[in-house]
C-alpha cells in the first residue's frame, strides 16, 4: 500500500526546490498556525506548507474514512490514533491530489489559495500532546565513550549494556519545537576538589544527536507488544536534541540517573516522517555481540539509514558543522526499544515519544555530542570564523538536520534549530 505514495517516479504539479527534504514522496505530517491564525494540521511539499483540514473540508478526501474534525485539531493525536491503515491512506490520497497530472486541485485557483501556503507565512508548533517521554540510551559507540571517560575503557559498558536497551523516563513539560531558544540551566554542581556543592549556572551545556519516534495507542495495560508487532504502532520519526547540562549531571545522576541536567530543553523537528516514506531506506542493524533473551530477538531489516549532521552557529557568524553521524549505527534499534518498552505490560498511547539517545559513530568525526567531540572539553573543537568551542556558549545555536537519499529520491526531516540564551532572570 505504501509503494502508491513513494513511487519514485512521480511529480508533482508544485514547484519544488532541487534536492528538497520533502518530495511528493515524504508527505510528513505536522501542525501549523495560519497567516490568518488558525491551528491546523498538514503536511509539506517542497516550500508549501498544506493544511489538510481546509482540503479535507472541500472533499478532497472523499471515500477515506476520516471523521470531519480529524485535520482541524491542535495535536496530531487522534490522527495517529486511528492507526497505520488510515495513515496510508491519507498518504496516498495526498499524493493523488499532488501529482502533476491531477487537475483537481491543480486548476481551482479559489482551493489552491484556500489550501496552500508559504513557509514564511505559517508558525510550526509542536505536532502531538505528548503525555509520555522515554530516552533510551542506544548507542553502543556513545555508550563506550561515555564509559570510558568516567569508568576507564575495561568497565566502560555497564553489566547489562548488551542485554537490555538502557533507558530512563524523561520529562514531556519540556519538549519544544524547533526555533523556540532555551536558557542556560542553573543548578548544584561539585567543583573538583571540593566536599561540598555550589549552586549557579551549568558550565557545561550540551546537545545530544537524538531522532526520536512517536507511537500510536498501541496496548491495554498489561499487554506486551511483541517485537515483530513494533512497527505497527510506530508513527514516524522526528529530529531530536536532547540538551543536556553535564556539570549538573554528574553531581545529581547516582543513584537514580538524570534529572536537572536533562528536563530544561529537549528539541525536536516540526515535520514527523512516517516510516511508510522512509521504507525504501531499510538497512541491517549491528550484529548483536551477546545472544539475546527471544523477546528482542527480530528478522529482518529494522534499521533505517538516515545521515545525520550538527552545526554549531555562534552569535552573528556562519555555522559550522562538527558531526556526521547516521541512524543506522544505533545497536538498539526501535522494534527492539519498543518491545523492551511494554514487555513488562507498561501501555503506551498516541503521541508518546521514545528518543534513541546521543547516535556516535566509531570515527571522532561522527560522535554525537561535545562532551565526546571535545573529549571533555580536553580537545577544543575549531570554528570557521575563528574561536573555539568546549561546550556550548551563550547564543549559540544548534542546528540538526537528517535526510536519507538513494539514486531515486531524498527523503529528509528539514532541521531543529535552537538558540541557548543566557540564565534566566526575573
Amino acid at each position: 500500500m505504501p509503494k502508491f505514495a513513494n513511487d519514485p517516479k512521480r511529480t508533482t504539479w508544485l514547484s519544488t526546490p532541487k534536492d528538497t527534504d520533502f518530495p511528493i514522496q515524504n508527505i510528513p505530517f505536522g501542525v501549523f498556525l495560519t497567516r490568518d491564525d488558525i491551528i491546523t494540521i498538514g503536511t509539506r511539499i517542497g516550500d508549501y506548507a498544506i493544511d489538510l483540514g481546509a482540503l479535507h473540508q472541500l472533499g478532497y478526501f472523499e471515500g477515506v474514512a476520516l471523521t470531519d474534525d480529524i485535520f482541524l485539531q491542535d495535536t496530531l493525536n487522534d490522527f495517529i490514533a486511528d492507526g497505520r491503515k488510515t495513515w496510508r491512506a491519507v498518504r496516498n490520497r495526498i499524493a493523488k491530489i499532488f501529482d502533476a497530472e491531477n487537475a483537481e486541485l491543480r486548476d481551482n485557483a479559489d482551493h489552491r489559495k484556500t489550501v496552500l501556503f508559504t513557509m514564511d507565512e505559517i508558525e510550526m508548533q509542536l505536532p502531538v500532546l505528548i503525555g509520555d517521554y522515554t530516552d533510551f540510551y542506544a548507542s553502543i559507540e556513545h555508550a563506550t565513550n561515555v564509559g570510558t571517560m568516567f569508568r576507564g575503557k575495561e568497565n566502560a559498558l555497564m553489566p547489562n549494556w548488551l542485554h537490555l536497551p538502557v533507558a530512563y523516563h524523561g520529562r514531556s513539560s519540556s519538549i519544544i519545537p524547533s526555533g523556540i531558544p532555551i536558557h542556560r540551566p542553573q543548578g548544584q554542581k561539585l567543583p573538583a576538589g571540593a566536599e561540598n556543592p555550589i549552586f549557579g549556572p551549568s558550565r557545561l551545556v550540551d546537545f545530544e544527536l537524538e531522532m526520536a519516534f512517536i507511537t500510536t495507542a498501541a496496548n491495554t495495560m498489561g499487554e506486551p507488544i511483541p517485537i515483530e508487532e513494533a512497527e505497527e504502532h510506530i508513527f514516524g520519526l522526528v529530529l531530536m536534541n536532547d540538551w543536556s547540562a553535564r556539570d549538573i549531571q554528574k553531581w545529581e545522576y547516582q543513584p537514580l540517573g538524570p534529572f536537572l541536567a536533562k528536563n530544561f530543553a529537549t528539541s525536536i523537528s516540526p515535520w514527523i516522517v512516517t516510516l511508510d516514506a522512509l521504507e525504501p531506506f531499510r538497512t541491517e542493524s549491528p550484529k548483536p555481540k551477546k545472544e539475546l533473551l527471544p523477546y528482542l530477538q527480530f528478522n529482518g531489516k529494522k534499521s533505517f539509514d538516515i545521515n545525520l549532521e550538527v552545526a554549531i552557529q555562534p552569535k552573528g557568524k556562519k555555522e559550522t558543522v562538527v558531526c556526521h553521524s547516521n541512524f543506522k549505527y544505533m545497536y538498539w534499534n526501535m522494534s527492539q526499544q519498543l518491545a523492551h518498552h511494554t514487555v513488562n505490560g507498561c501501555p503506551v498511547n498516541s503521541g508518546d515519544l521514545l528518543g534513541s539517545g546521543t547516535i556516535s559513530g566509531k570515527t571522532p568525526d561522527s560522535y554525537g555530542s561535545m562532551l565526546e567531540l571535545t573529549w571533555r572539553g580536553e580537545k577544543p573543537l575549531k570554528l570557521n570564523e575563528g574561536g573555539d568551542r568546549k561546550f556550548v556558549e551563550d547564543h549559540d545555536t544548534i542546528i540538526l538536520r537528517g535526510f536519507s537519499k538513494n539514486k531515486d529520491v531524498r527523503i529528509g526531516f528539514g532541521e531543529v534549530s535552537t538558540k541557548l540564551l543566557p540564565v534566566y532572570k526575573r
